[in-house]
């Protein structure tokens, strides 16, 4: 691979150049595109608004088509449930390559459809199609809707100082899960093969709507982010960034998978660094955290308290489990996406 950029566009370009140009101005759009936050708002008057977010999806080879249908539902329907509303419906458009199996074309979009109904969440409009230079279906874009409440949303800006900051499931759930796919037979070469198994089962696991109704359920939470680029490191600064705080956060008390650290050891990843939808970032009341904890476990979805938010913006660190203290940061390169397309060549 080159040593060009892949991913997310960088912050300063989104900052500098994206933000500037964002259509005419309106005062109904009450949460503009901003970094750190998942959805736009737009008020709708009488006391409502519209909570909108939108994603690409893409396949990976190797992985059923079933499996793509419910990530694009749940991975567009997630930066949604981290408002704290539910998500309602849904839009999306699958690009094709020409010569598509009809049997693939109709596991998709069965599988789209399935996801869908077991959220609750309405098909309304989107786009299906065959085109040229597509090398697999792709999702160009799944856009999911809800409407609520002026004041039963939130974002990734309402931390507040004392606040308790905690994370679920643990880092890079979608690096493990994607790489231990299309690395197979390489990691069953050094590990176990259960092992090997419990990583692909993470594939299940990038999504976190259930993570953020449930926590949202049981106590005061105030801030909640999806850690997809750039990771729990990215995801913990762009919280405390656009809360304006601070952020004192200790990695030993994060959850890490044996899978996750397996496939992490394997390509010398940074856990901390590498893309992991399906892990919830929140801060909470911290009367509220025990309650949070308690039934997101007993739910079957792993949780713990990894710091506090403070009221320094100038302190925002993470210590290492090596005792190093590092400053939270979006990474320049989130380092998945060099040796997922070293596994896609």
């Amino acid at each position: 691979m080159s040593d060009e950029k892949i991913g997310k566009i960088d912050a300063a370009t989104f900052a500098s150049f994206l933000l500037h140009r964002t259509g005419a101005a309106d005062p109904s759009v009450i949460v503009p595109p901003t970094a750190g936050i998942d959805a736009g708002v737009v008020d709708l008057g009488n006391n409502r608004v519209l909570i909108v977010a939108e994603d690409p999806i893409f396949a990976i080879p190797n992985q059923p088509y079933d499996l793509f249908g419910w990530h694009t539902v749940h991975i567009g329907a997630s930066d949604v449930a981290v408002m704290g509303v539910k998500p309602q419906y849904m839009t999306y458009s699958l690009l094709m390559p020409p010569g598509t199996p009809d049997q693939d074309f109709r596991t998709i979009v069965d599988a789209i459809d399935l996801a869908a109904k077991d959220l609750g969440i309405a098909i309304v409009g989107g786009h299906t199609g065959y085109y040229p230079g597509f090398a697999a279906p792709t999702i160009g874009g799944i856009t999911v809707f809800a409407v609520a409440e002026k004041g039963e949303y939130i974002t990734s800006a309402g931390a507040r100082p004392g606040d308790d900051v905690l994370l679920t499931k643990g880092p890079a759930i979608e690096t493990a899960a994607l790489l231990s796919v299309l690395r197979e037979n390489e990691l069953k070469a050094k590990y176990p093969a259960w092992l090997v198994k419990a990583a692909q089962d993470l594939c299940w696991q990038m999504s976190v709507v259930a993570d953020a109704a449930l926590a949202r359920e049981a106590g005061e939470v105030t801030a909640m982010h999806d850690a997809t680029e750039g990771g729990v490191i990215g995801g913990l600064f762009e919280i405390a960034a656009a809360s304006n705080t601070g952020m004192v956060i200790d990695e030993a008390q994060i959850i890490y998978p044996k899978e996750v650290r397996m496939v992490c050891e394997q390509f010398n990843l940074d856990p901390l660094a590498s893309i992991a939808e399906g892990t919830l970032l929140l801060t909470a009341d911290p009367s509220s955290s025990d309650a949070i904890i308690d039934l997101l476990t007993r739910s079957g979805i792993p949780v713990s308290v990894i710091g506090k938010v403070t009221d320094n913006p100038g302190e925002r660190t993470i210590r290492r489990v090596d005792g190093t203290i590092e400053e939270l940061h979006i990474p320049e390169q989130d380092p998945f996406w060099p040796v997922f397309f070293e596994s896609t060549c």
